[in-house]
């Protein structure tokens, strides 16, 4: 089983509702990797999916909408530049390409609705939701424990790993998740593909995410599409396959965004 060293998280969400924080985590075979956090309390953020008219870069996006925290989102077919999975924005659905089945029925979603922000299996949401729907995967953690164990593959994305590049079960890579944690929303990131980052497994990554006190969580896009934008710059490292770094991050189709709420005068 995937294992890290939980040392020294201890208040890491706490300390990320103020400013980002980047922080080295331990790996159970002596490597190591970076990881990048930042919290957003609910009562004060809004949380939305956006879906771009073209894919491009989510730092691009972010500048010319003045968009200053945002997160990549699910995952796309590059050749076709289409969402892969559910999609749907204030509760129509748009255009996407399903999940083969039957995995496009049980992956994990994003859903947004009334101010409302849960991570959960498809199953577990309204056939027709209103609000904001993003569907990605795996579920990471769930009622606070990690369940995403390496060599399991519950929501099929090694069996259905024909829609994606690579096994994005297999090994260690840089990892994007949202988690939800006592009232704050996580965003999260982990380097890779690199000597001084090893990145992180699936199940390392659920492990992370528990330990940092989230009570559900979901991986979202990860790779060379892996982006944290925070007050208007990436604080993760982008890297292709091979290594090469990703100045201003690979052209993505989906994200989530963290912006101010109003306050009503």
């Amino acid at each position: 089983m995937a294992a890290i060293r939980t040392h020294s998280l201890t208040g890491r969400a706490r300390e990320a509702s103020s400013a980002p924080a980047s922080f080295r985590v331990e790996l159970s075979d002596g490597l190591a990797t970076t990881v990048h956090l930042a919290a957003y309390d609910v009562r004060n953020t809004e949380v939305r999916v956006v879906a771009f008219r073209e894919m491009q870069p989510l730092l691009s996006w972010c500048r010319r909408t003045s968009v200053a925290d945002a997160l990549v989102g699910g995952f796309f077919m590059r050749d076709l530049g289409r969402p892969l999975g559910e999609l749907r924005l204030a509760g129509m659905r748009r255009p996407s390409i399903h999940f083969s089945p039957p995995w496009s029925a049980v992956r994990a979603c994003v859903h947004v609705a009334g101010g409302t922000l849960r991570i959960a299996r498809r199953p577990d949401l309204p056939r027709a939701p209103r609000g904001d729907l993003l569907q990605a995967g795996p579920l990471l953690v769930e009622d606070g424990r990690p369940i995403a164990v390496d060599g399991v593959d519950a929501e099929g994305f090694s069996a259905g790993r024909d829609q994606f590049d690579s096994d994005i079960t297999a090994g260690r890579h840089p990892r994007a998740a949202l988690a939800i944690a006592d009232g704050v929303a996580l965003s999260v990131t982990c380097d890779g593909r690199s000597a001084h980052d090893a990145g992180m497994t699936l199940g390392e990554l659920a492990e992370l995410l528990a330990a940092l006190g989230a009570r559900a969580a979901v991986n979202l896009d990860g790779g060379g599409s892996a982006t944290q934008v925070c007050g208007m710059r990436i604080v993760n490292s982008p890297r292709e396959q091979a290594g090469d770094e990703i100045p201003g991050g690979r052209p993505v189709c989906t994200a989530v965004t963290f912006t101010p709420r109003a306050v009503a005068l």
